[in-house]
């Protein structure tokens, strides 16, 4: 009902509904403990790298303590371990992974549902994953990110153009050209990442540059068609507006940084995190990624589950009270930078030489041209029961879904749901098919993807 009444609104009803949406979601994203958060994260961001491990090494013991206490899957899962007394000790404990978490979710959480706030992710593999922040880890994790950002001159209000799943748009807006939605009181403009085709690009550019944000935020494949764009068709951004670009959600490229960042006269501060909530990775002012340490552990490890310089990714987030991640393989991979290198930012915390992430990919939509793996991966949104999936595109106009799906939950209604979401990206011209299937099977290197796209020569 309420999707049918913002449909049959006017613009300015929508834009006004989008301001009263986020007016109270900022409710909880900013309360009491985030000014608290905030203030201490700035304070203690200056800390010796000896001072941060102290500080990362107490948060530990808490989170590890409080899990085994009051999750009954860490409970069990701890039953006869020695349990660390220190980060160093760390490998006492099992890793676990995206599948344990989901076939057990109702044991990992600590708190109600009704307690919590719900966060739900497909991820890059598929595999649909919700969890329960508390309120105070909310507020953390945005105090976290915020001070970030505040290094680059950004607060709530300063004008923002923002590229994220979100779908705002109505066949009206479709028809006129509009691909944005706007909150005007908070300063926000909401661009569609579904429509990103040659013969609407024009808008967004044309748009963006007279919007004139101060700052950029979202899928940076999609600020890339933007920036290609503009860049190929001769369009100006006006110089010295814009403060800082801050990708989400996809793993960034010096491919991508390039073009990005000579369209709009700034730089790109890169950052890793996830909706499921894995410790924060933030980009300083001389282009260095550090490793938060006061966020969370990360252990870069090899095939046999030893440290490495470069390796997937497992982590531990001091900021996942309601549904702990303790050891969580997320599916990423790093590769660390020396450890006698030091910066020059004021930040001691480790760095990071790259960020590899997964493969980047997307699905062709000669409708909606490209959609990319964020997009792709949020088809699994409001979903029960898909396991993973994997989208194969071998023609233009059509697209294969493999499923593995957990029979006791999925049901027709769930599959009109996921069919639902994969037309809002590709639209109504695609042949989508779905074959259900016991397993799907990894590459060879062991990764999954989500996308196998084998059109490319064609686009």
């Amino acid at each position: 009902m309420k999707q049918k009444l913002y449909n049959l609104s006017p613009n300015f009803i929508q834009n006004f509904s989008i301001y009263l949406f986020n007016k109270i979601a900022y409710r909880k994203r900013y309360g009491v403990e985030y000014k608290k958060y905030l203030e201490d994260f700035s304070k203690k961001r200056a800390l010796s790298l000896h001072q941060l491990k102290e500080i990362q090494n107490g948060r530990f013991q808490d989170l590890v303590s409080f899990a085994k206490s009051s999750s009954t899957f860490y409970k069990e899962l701890y039953t006869n371990i020695e349990m660390p007394s220190s980060i160093e000790q760390i490998a006492r404990l099992p890793i676990v992974d995206k599948e344990m978490l989901r076939k057990n979710i109702s044991n990992v959480y600590t708190i109600g549902t009704e307690e919590g706030n719900h966060a739900k992710t497909g991820g890059t593999t598929g595999k649909s994953l919700e969890v329960l922040y508390t309120y105070s880890n909310m507020q953390e994790r945005f105090a976290m990110l915020d001070d970030f950002r505040s290094r680059f001159g950004y607060k709530l209000g300063k004008k923002t153009a923002w590229f994220s799943g979100k779908g705002l748009l109505t066949n009206r807006d479709i028809k006129k050209n509009r691909f944005w939605k706007t909150d005007p009181v908070h300063n926000v403009r909401y661009y569609s990442t579904f429509h990103i085709k040659d013969e609407y690009v024009k808008y967004y550019v044309e748009d963006i540059i007279k919007f004139k944000p101060e700052y950029l935020s979202g899928f940076p494949s999609t600020i890339l068609e933007i920036a290609s764009y503009g860049l190929k068709h001769g369009y100006e951004f006006p110089k010295d507006v814009c403060k800082a670009i801050f990708p989400t959600a996809e793993t960034l490229t010096s491919a991508m940084r390039d073009p990005i960042e000579k369209f709009f006269n700034c730089k790109m501060y890169d950052q890793y995190a996830s909706s499921e909530g894995a410790p924060f990775i933030f980009e300083c002012s001389q282009g260095n990624l550090h490793l938060e340490l006061q966020s969370g552990v990360f252990e870069v490890l090899d095939e046999d589950d030893q440290p490495t310089q470069s390796g997937r990714l497992v982590v531990t987030s001091f900021t996942t009270y309601g549904t702990p991640l303790i050891r969580y393989d997320i599916g990423d991979s790093i590769t660390l930078e020396d450890e006698s290198k030091t910066c020059s930012c004021g930040n001691h915390n480790p760095m990071v030489k790259e960020i590899l992430g997964r493969i980047d990919d997307y699905i062709y939509s000669p409708e909606n041209g490209k959609i990319n793996l964020g997009n792709v991966s949020n088809t699994l949104k409001d979903t029960q029961g898909i396991i993973r999936f994997q989208a194969v595109q071998n023609e233009l106009n059509k697209i294969e879904l493999y499923v593995e799906i957990d029979k006791d939950i999925y049901n027709d209604k769930i599959e009109q749901k996921f069919l639902h979401n994969w037309r809002d990206r590709v639209g109504n011209k695609m042949q989508i098919s779905i074959s259900y299937v016991d397993d799907i099977s990894v590459e060879k290197s062991g990764k999954f993807r989500i996308v196998k796209n084998n059109i490319k020569h064609l686009v």
